[in-house]
């Protein structure tokens, strides 16, 4: 079950997924990043061309149907995996970026040499 946590990237608590969740969403982003190479090789277009069409509308609706959270950007889905997140810092309590993190990005604590990532789980 999707999980509420602090996301350092848009800086404000969104679901993340757990793994099963994750095995719905992921194939639903990799057909929309297929979608954009074929838009683009269609049509000549930039990346930045490709990404003004609607795309990915499928992995945001699925993502709102497991969360109940409006999502907006595709890409954003990319960084709402649990598994990806690293324990709780010991200092202000919000998930390290990933389990190998040295410091929070949240507060810039320096997470101790003792504490091995991975010990605790999110």
């Amino acid at each position: 079950m999707a999980k509420t946590l602090y996301c350092w990237r848009s800086r404000t608590e969104v679901p993340m997924l757990d793994e099963q969740e994750w095995e719905e969403i992921e194939p639903l982003l990799r057909a929309a990043t297929e979608q954009i190479k074929h838009y683009r090789a269609e049509h000549g277009a930039s990346l930045s061309e490709a990404l003004e069409v609607e795309h990915g509308q499928d992995a945001l609706d699925r993502y709102f149907q497991i969360t109940g959270f409006r999502e907006t950007d595709m890409n954003a889905l990319w960084h709402r995996r649990l598994r990806d997140l690293g324990p709780p810092c010991g200092a202000c309590g919000k998930p390290l970026r990933t389990p190998q993190a040295t410091f929070c990005a949240a507060c810039g604590a320096t997470v101790p040499a003792s504490s091995s990532p991975g010990d605790e789980t999110v």
